[in-house]
């Protein structure tokens, strides 16, 4: 009785906590906190770079790798399309640049800045940058975001061999694993590039991604493992928010391109699973920027089919940050080294909670 009571408390718990909703004004007071934080605290201005964290002097290397930037560029893009005419994306697409090398056997950005050394070239880092900037072309319709995604797919094609029957690698040049986070945002990358484009060999590298990711990653209660394990075989079978945010979204936007109401299904399926599994106490897990892929997937199902529990809980934690953190670590102290990834996810959660609120949520 008390097991099945469970998604009735859920739900009401949520419907409640939905009545006391942060205002527009009041998100856009903590994204205007936020974000004049990071520019304060982590951006380089004369190198036109961003730093790790905000610590000046306890960072390993002067600027950050590009991980958080795939982050940041995306909160810019949510900002602007919170805010009509403000021009949040270019600086951050000015610092991406300088992690765009053209070695073989096609170009694609470091982790790190090349002029600086650079680093590794991850398929994710790559995914996540196109996937900013295809959202930023669909609201824009500037080319130039457009070239950035075109390139970054055949880059991250080039990580696709047979092994493990197929799938994407983690990192250029390391066989060792194929990853959810490789594959659930190339998916991404691939199915936006056909809604646009509506070149079928997009729509193929999608499907066959889509496949072997639910082939050999997709546990049975809804959720996805981290990785498959080459040459083992062996699964990884950690849970994030993250690769079930983008394997979420992935399901939708399926739906929405072919109609086929399985895949929305599959979609309340895996939403389901995740709020049961991450969201305990009233708090998901203390990753933001994991935390803001999973939205996105909240968001693209909502889209669909207007269920508002899952956007819900969101509010619920991104409010706990705020009251909670805001008093315990500061959300925007410099006394407290915070991570520039942090920062930029949690920019994005507070930017798509405020748009939906402004379209009347």
């Amino acid at each position: 009785m008390i097991k099945s009571m469970f998604p009735v408390l859920l739900l009401s718990g949520l419907l409640a906590q939905a009545m006391a909703q942060p205002s527009l004004q009041e998100y856009e007071n903590r994204i205007k906190q936020i974000n004049d934080d990071i520019y304060a605290q982590y951006y380089d201005s004369p190198a036109k770079l961003f730093r790790e964290t905000n610590s000046k002097t306890g960072d390993k290397k002067p600027h950050s790798y590009l991980w958080p930037l795939c982050a940041l560029v995306q909160a810019a893009n949510e900002m602007e399309r919170l805010q009509p005419g403000g021009s949040y994306v270019p600086p951050v697409m000015d610092a991406i640049d300088k992690y765009y090398s053209t070695k073989p056997p096609v170009p694609g950005y470091e982790a790190y800045v090349v002029a600086e050394g650079g680093d590794d070239r991850f398929y994710d880092d790559n995914q996540w940058v196109a996937i900013a900037c295809l959202d930023a072309y669909n609201r824009t319709k500037q080319k130039k975001y457009l070239l950035v995604a075109q390139a970054v797919y055949r880059f991250m094609i080039t990580g696709f061999d047979a092994k493990a029957g197929g799938g994407l690698y983690w990192k250029e040049g390391d066989g060792g694993t194929k990853n959810t986070c490789s594959n659930g945002p190339g998916i991404l990358v691939a199915l936006q590039l056909h809604r646009i484009t509506r070149d079928k060999r997009y729509l193929d590298t999608a499907l066959l991604l889509y496949q072997w990711v639910n082939k050999n990653l997709l546990s049975p209660e809804g959720l996805y493992y981290d990785a498959v394990k080459i040459p083992a075989g062996t699964i990884d079978k950690r849970y994030y928010t993250y690769n079930t945010g983008a394997m979420l979204q992935a399901n939708v936007l399926l739906y929405s391109i072919t109609g086929r109401k399985d895949y929305l299904q599959e979609a309340q399926r895996v939403a389901e699973a995740a709020i049961n599994y991450f969201y305990k106490n009233g708090r998901y897990p203390r990753n933001h920027w994991f935390n803001a892929v999973l939205l996105r997937g909240y968001e693209e199902l909502y889209k669909a089919d207007g269920n508002k529990k899952y956007i819900n809980s969101f509010i619920s934690d991104a409010d706990s940050i705020w009251k909670k953190e805001a008093n315990e670590k500061a959300v925007t102290n410099p006394v407290h080294t915070q991570k520039l990834l942090d920062r930029a996810g949690l920019l994005e959660i507070y930017a798509r909670l405020a748009l939906l609120k402004k379209e009347g949520f």
